[in-house]
């Protein structure tokens, strides 16, 4: 018998060790979600639960009191010294809010509809538009606030130069004007987050659909309100709900042009503002109310989760699938 015919004997192929590849797999996906879990556990959702808790207690300075239950909230709802304050700081969040709805969002519709028609310098305008997001807060808010400086300011100077002088004025120093120049420069900023989002509602829209409509009718403006609208509800609802949080969440941009104060007089004091002042104090006082400003901080977070989460509802409701 030769070597050859010398069967090798059978031998049981050696299973992979799926043990150990499932565990460095695992090791992985762990290494990938512990670290941002625990940074969100650490800043957000802790100071979170901390303010529920300071909320409901007695601070002297850095020093935790007694519990004195819902005192801080009926404090700053009711009692005159925080309530009228409070409520002016609303009505001012709701203002932004309003405005920016109808200039930013309207805005950055109109934008995405020409971006989207393709029109000479789409390309260019696209990223033009979008620039200013990407930009730091503090740059955009110390750019405007020497654009709007009454003497040298960028802003009169244009207008004198174009015959419009009269207009010219101290935008942020006069109580009628300073809430408004905040709310054109926060549209300038932001106008491109809509124009894009919109914009790529417009891109998932079928161009045979869009075809169809057109043999029904010529007229751009009906196209818009009855095919194109209702197509891209999902971006409208992303872009209302974000606007929704960041109105009533404006800070920055105040404090940097205006001051914690709300200036000139507090005509463009906003709840963030009133929040920092109350919990951490200012140049004018001195006084930190952890209490006080933690029940602010906790109505606040209430009022935006429960209205954003209820618009979110009502507006996916009217949603159409494309």
């Amino acid at each position: 018998m030769s070597q050859s015919d010398v069967m090798a004997p059978d031998v049981a192929p050696v299973p992979p060790r799926k043990g150990l590849r499932m565990t460095g797999r695992g090791l992985w996906i762990a290494f990938l979600i512990v670290p941002p879990m625990a940074v969100m556990a650490l800043f957000v959702i802790y100071p979170i639960i901390s303010a529920f808790a300071y909320a409901f207690f007695d601070w002297n300075g850095l020093r935790r009191g007694d519990f004195i239950g819902f005192e801080n909230f009926r404090t700053i709802l009711f009692d005159p010294i925080y309530s009228g304050t409070f409520w002016h700081a609303f009505r001012n969040n709701v203002l932004v809010f309003v405005l920016l709805m109808i200039v930013q969002n309207g805005l950055g519709f109109v934008l995405a509809y020409f971006l989207w028609r393709e029109l000479p310098g789409a390309r260019f305008h696209r990223v033009a538009v979008f620039l200013p997001v990407v930009l730091s807060t503090v740059i955009i808010g110390y750019l405007w606030k020497l654009f709007f400086n009454p003497i040298f300011g960028a802003v009169n100077q244009f207008l004198k130069a174009v015959g419009l002088g009269f207009i010219a004025q101290p935008w942020l120093g006069q109580a009628d004007t300073a809430l408004i120049s905040l709310i054109f420069v926060n549209a300038w900023a932001w106008v491109g987050f809509p124009t894009l989002v919109f914009l790529a509602g417009l891109q998932r829209i079928p161009s045979e659909l869009l075809d169809a409509a057109r043999m029904e009718t010529d007229n751009e403006f009906t196209l818009i309100r009855r095919i194109i609208w209702p197509l891209i509800a999902p971006s409208a609802t992303i872009v209302f709900v974000l606007l929704f949080i960041g109105a009533f969440n404006f800070f920055e941009l105040p404090y940097i042009m205006v001051g914690l104060d709300g200036s000139p007089f507090g005509s463009s004091d906003v709840l963030g503002l009133m929040f920092y002042r109350t919990a951490f104090g200012n140049v004018a006082s001195g006084n930190q109310e952890f209490g006080l400003g933690s029940a602010l901080a906790v109505l606040m977070f209430v009022f935006i989760a429960v209205f954003a989460t209820a618009w979110t509802i009502y507006l996916r409701k009217r949603e159409i699938e494309v």
